[in-house]
């Protein structure tokens, strides 16, 4: 119905009544003419309330009761308001079959998912869930989620509000099951909690680790003995046959490059043992950055200009050990890797609201493509090159490691023929001012 169309009706009533009143009012007096327009207004708002009360009553059922019948504007009214009901069913249909279908979905993923309200209580979870958590459907709805999972390092994690990595821990209600749990906030101010059982991964890696690490152990006896025998052939140079000495030099290189991919696989091991818990104290940040710089000195041995800038006395919360195997790898790399004569820069100082320590070379530089693949393990931009300087391809790997135990992230930064730069940077958590 035309809005114009609903308005005029009551209009033309109106003037239909005020003409009959004036009329009555010229021929039998103002009195008449006043009863009349009372009497029509009273029989036209009674009819209108009339229909209200009905509209009333009928909305009070809901859609249980068929449309009332009416007459005139209300039977409009009537049929647009059941057009709309039919409409909203309509809509209200297709958003239950949606809903419907997701929850079936939901149901049949094997990651767990729970939904969490803006107090982190239990909205809904699926049956993955359920095994997981050992959630009940009937007593657990509506309840703090840090009441039934009931571990210190899972109320961490919730309480935080850094939710971009897994976060590994232990089921509550199986110790043999390993767990990857993950929150997603979404909505307003609503999270959704997803687990993943990682229990055979988990073996698989506590294998490999218990493997490397228990070779490399066995491998630095014998390695140590031979190169103890290399060490004193070589003292012998006037009795050893001159070509038996070169052989012997080349032996006690090569012994001593396995020595230190021994140490580094020994050191990954460690860094990654569950059971190395990382032990934290207050670290001088300005003496360690100068010992590291010492490092760089003697380890280039003349062959680069060093500078050192620091521009913060702050300090760090950590572990000094971890932070100078860490740190040094990128040290070291700067020097092994950087052509004689070109300058490598060590720096200290604040970018943005991170303190970094950077490492910044004007070396040959390094291809976009290689920069995601520098952290693996032996991974290596130039075999020959590496070979020569004498890396294990595995400091970078290191260090990646040191600074995920200390929150950090290591930034790298690199263009061809014009150098690399190597930033370990640490969140304001970490820092302690001076």
């Amino acid at each position: 119905m035309d809005l114009s169309e609903f308005w005029w009706r009551p209009l033309i009533v109106l003037l239909v009544l005020g003409v009959g009143a004036s009329g009555v009012g010229l021929y039998g007096g103002l009195i008449a003419g006043l009863a009349v327009a009372i009497a029509g207004l009273s029989i036209y708002l009674g009819y209108h309330i009339y229909y209200m009360s009905v509209l009333t009553n009928w909305l009070m059922k809901g859609d249980i009761s068929p449309v009332p019948v009416a007459s005139g504007a209300w039977d409009e009214i009537f049929y647009a308001l059941e057009r709309l009901i039919r409409l909203h069913k309509r809509s209200n249909s297709k958003l239950f079959a949606v809903l419907d279908r997701f929850e079936h979905a939901a149901q049949a993923i094997p990651d767990g998912i729970v939904m969490l309200n803006e107090a982190d209580q239990i909205d809904w979870f699926n049956p993955a869930a359920c095994r997981h958590f050992g959630l009940d459907d009937k007593s657990d709805r509506g309840q703090f989620i840090g009441y039934l999972i009931r571990q210190s390092a899972f109320h961490d994690y919730l309480g935080g509000d850094d939710y971009r990595w897994p976060f590994v821990m232990k089921s509550p209600c199986s110790r043999d099951m390993t767990l990857s749990v993950q929150m997603v906030p979404f909505g307003d101010k609503q999270k959704m909690l997803i687990s993943r059982d990682v229990t055979q991964f988990e073996m698989v890696e506590a294998m490999r680790r218990d493997f490397v690490a228990n070779v490399s152990h066995e491998l630095r006896t014998p390695l140590t003995v031979v190169g103890g025998f290399l060490e004193t052939f070589l003292d012998m140079r006037n009795i050893l046959p001159e070509d038996l000495y070169k052989y012997c030099d080349l032996m006690q290189q090569q012994t001593e490059r396995m020595r230190r991919l021994v140490e580094d696989l020994l050191a990954l091991s460690r860094l990654e043992s569950p059971q190395n818990r990382l032990v934290e104290k207050r670290i001088d940040m300005p003496d360690l950055i100068q010992t590291l710089y010492q490092d760089a000195l003697s380890l280039s041995a003349g062959r680069h200009p060093i500078y050192l800038v620091s521009d913060s006395e702050d300090d760090l919360l950590g572990n000094a050990d971890e932070l100078v195997s860490g740190l040094g790898n990128l040290v070291s790399n700067a020097v092994r890797y950087t052509p004689p004569g070109k300058a490598i820069t060590l720096a200290w100082a604040w970018r943005e609201q991170e303190l970094c320590f950077s490492v910044q070379d004007r070396g040959d530089g390094i291809e976009a493509h290689h920069i995601p693949r520098l952290t693996e393990r032996f991974y290596r931009v130039d075999r020959g090159r590496s070979r020569e300087t004498g890396g294990t391809g595995l400091g970078l790997a290191i260090a990646k490691h040191v600074l995920t135990r200390h929150q950090g992230r290591l930034v790298i930064e690199s263009k061809v023929g014009q150098g690399s730069c190597f930033s370990a940077c640490f969140p304001v958590s970490r820092v302690i001012r001076k």
